[in-house]
């Protein structure tokens, strides 16, 4: 069954090379969006790596360019 296509409630405006933080893993530090397929987002962070981030359920913040 294959999955609806990104909800845009959960992931308002997440498009591949935004930048992004997750609210609750600042010590993550700043990360870009790889890809976004149903209500999961790629995104590769400057001290964590590749994460897959549900946004149905952690809501990434956008950051403007620093």
């Amino acid at each position: 069954m294959q999955k609806p296509p990104l909800n845009p409630a959960f992931a308002p405006g997440l498009v591949p090379g935004m930048l992004v933080r997750h609210p609750a893993r600042p010590q993550w530090g700043l990360g870009q969006v790889q890809s976004a397929i149903g209500d999961k987002v790629s995104v590769t962070f400057e001290n964590a790596g590749k994460r897959v981030i549900d946004v149905s359920v952690i809501a990434l913040a956008p950051v403007v360019e620093e």
